[in-house]
C-alpha cells in the first residue's frame, strides 16, 4: 500500500542517507542544489506516448512554459513502441546534452534506474511526473494528483452511480486498472478498492466476472482496443444469459469510452462507467448521460507547479513539497508535491469546467 506511518517512512529516510556518499547529495539522496544552474539552462522532458490529449497538452505546455520563463527546453515523446527502449535513448541523450533538470513522466516505472543514475552522476535533478519511478534511490522529486485520491473518487462515484441509478442492491460491477508498467495503475486500483472492498465484503457489491486482482483487470499499454477486447469477453461470457452489469470501474476516460461501445454494440443497457482526465469526448458523454464521471486533474496546473519547481532549482532553492511519507518507490520515500484532484460528473461539470476554455462550452 501506498500509504505508510510516519515512523517508517523516517526509517527508510534514514537508511538512504546512510547509504549516501555523494558530494552531489543531500542528506536524503536529493540532490544537493544550493549552487544553482544558468537561467537559460537545458531542462529535458521525457514524456511517454501519445495514449492521452493530456500528454500531448502536457507536452506543448512544457515546451511553452519553460521557454517563456527563460529556460532551453527539450521535449521528447517515446514511441507508439509497448517497450521503453525509446524513453531510455531519449533520457540518456538529455544527459549527453547537459541537461541541468530531467523530468521524467515513465513508460516503464520499473526500467528507468540506469538512466537515473546517470542523470544523477552528471549533477541532474531528476523529477518524477505523474507516474512514480520505482527501483532507483536516484529520482529527487516526485510531481502528481494525488492519484491515491483518484483511486478513491472514482470508486466513490461508482457506488453513488449506482445508488441513484437503482436505489438498493446488490449491485453488479466489473474492475477494470491501467497498464501494468505504470506505477499509476496499480495506485488508482488500490484508492479504488479501498472503497469498494467494504460494499464487496457485506455483499451489497458483486464482482459478476470474480476478477477483482488488479493483474487480472490489467490493460496493457492503456489502449483502448485491449479494454474493448476485455469488456466483450466479459459480456459473452458473464453476461450471456442477461445478467445485469450495474457498473464498470474505469481507470480513465479513453478505457471508459472503449467499455461503453462494446457495451452498446452487445445492444445490453449502459451501467455506471467511471473515468479521468477529463477528456473532450468523454465530457460530452457525460453531458449526454453516457458515462459517469471522470476526474479533473488539470494539466496547466501540474506543469506550472513542476515548472515552478524548475525554477527554484535553478536559484539553489529547494522546491517545496507537501508529502514526504506517503510514495515509497522501493527504495525510498520519494519527496512529492500531489495536487487535489476533483470528481466531475453531470451535475457538477460546468461548476468544475468554469475556468476551462476548452471544456465550458461543452457544459453549457
Amino acid at each position: 500500500m501506498r500509504r505508510l506511518t510516519a515512523a517508517v517512512a523516517a526509517a527508510l529516510l534514514v537508511v538512504s542517507a546512510a547509504a549516501c556518499s555523494s558530494e552531489r547529495e543531500g542528506p536524503d539522496n536529493t540532490a544537493d542544489t544550493a549552487k544553482g544552474f544558468a537561467a537559460d539552462a537545458l531542462i529535458g522532458v521525457a514524456l511517454p506516448s501519445k495514449t492521452s490529449e493530456n500528454w500531448v497538452l502536457a507536452g506543448d505546455l512544457f515546451t511553452n512554459g519553460l521557454t517563456e520563463a527563460g529556460f532551453q527546453s527539450d521535449v521528447q515523446y517515446a514511441g507508439a513502441s509497448t517497450t521503453v527502449a525509446d524513453q531510455q535513448a531519449q533520457i540518456t541523450a538529455m544527459i549527453t546534452k547537459g541537461a541541468k533538470v530531467i523530468v521524467i513522466g515513465a513508460t516503464d516505472a520499473a526500467q528507468l534506474s540506469t538512466q537515473v543514475a546517470q542523470a544523477k552522476q552528471s549533477g541532474a535533478v531528476v523529477i518524477a511526473y505523474d507516474r512514480l519511478i520505482t527501483n532507483t534511490p536516484d529520482v529527487d522529486y516526485y510531481i502528481a494528483f494525488d492519484n491515491f485520491e483518484v483511486g478513491r473518487l472514482q470508486g466513490q462515484a461508482l457506488l453513488d452511480g449506482m445508488k441513484a441509478k437503482k436505489a438498493t442492491g446488490p449491485w453488479t460491477i466489473e474492475l477494470f486498472s491501467g497498464s501494468p508498467d505504470d506505477n499509476n495503475s496499480g495506485v488508482f486500483f488500490n484508492g479504488a478498492m479501498d472503497v469498494l472492498k467494504p460494499a464487496i465484503a457485506s455483499g451489497d457489491v458483486v464482482v459478476g466476472s470474480g476478477q477483482t486482482e488488479v493483474k487480472q483487470t490489467a490493460t496493457q499499454g492503456w489502449k483502448a482496443e485491449n479494454a474493448q477486447s476485455r469488456m466483450d469477453s466479459l459480456l459473452n461470457s458473464t453476461y450471456a444469459g442477461g445478467k445485469t452489469l450495474d457498473g464498470v470501474l474505469s481507470p480513465n476516460d479513453t478505457l471508459a469510452r472503449a467499455i461503453i461501445t462494446s457495451v452498446k454494440s452487445a445492444g445490453k443497457p449502459l451501467p455506471i462507467v467511471t473515468g479521468q482526465d477529463s477528456e473532450v469526448e468523454s465530457v460530452k458523454s457525460i453531458m449526454a448521460g453516457e458515462q459517469y464521471s471522470t476526474i479533473n486533474k488539470d494539466t496547466r496546473k501540474l506543469v506550472a507547479e513542476t515548472i515552478t519547481m524548475v525554477k527554484a532549482l535553478q536559484t539553489g532553492g529547494t522546491p517545496t513539497v507537501n508529502d514526504t511519507k506517503s510514495y515509497d518507490n522501493g527504495v525510498k520515500v520519494v519527496p512529492a508535491y500531489l495536487l487535489p484532484p476533483v470528481i466531475v460528473t453531470k451535475a457538477n461539470a460546468a461548476e468544475a469546467y468554469a475556468n476551462d476554455p476548452k471544456l465550458a462550452p461543452l457544459t453549457k
